[in-house]
């Protein structure tokens, strides 16, 4: 199974919420942190996507010629 940041998204809030109910500052910006990580892995993984999509694309077009 690819994470592709939503496991990384799930967990951070865990803590960020565990650490917001606990006043552990600490715990709740780790949670903040993993958040934005998997949030990055997205984007990444979008991007990744796109551009194979594209690169795909270019390569049907010259073979078609």
């Amino acid at each position: 199974m690819t994470n592709n940041g939503k496991i990384d998204k799930v967990v951070g809030k865990v803590k960020e919420t565990t650490g917001d109910v606990t006043s552990n500052e600490e715990l709740k910006g780790e949670g903040v942190l993993k958040q934005v990580e998997g949030k990055i892995k997205e984007v990444s993984s979008d991007i990744k996507d796109k551009t194979e999509e594209v690169i795909g694309d270019v390569k049907e077009k010259f073979d078609n010629k």
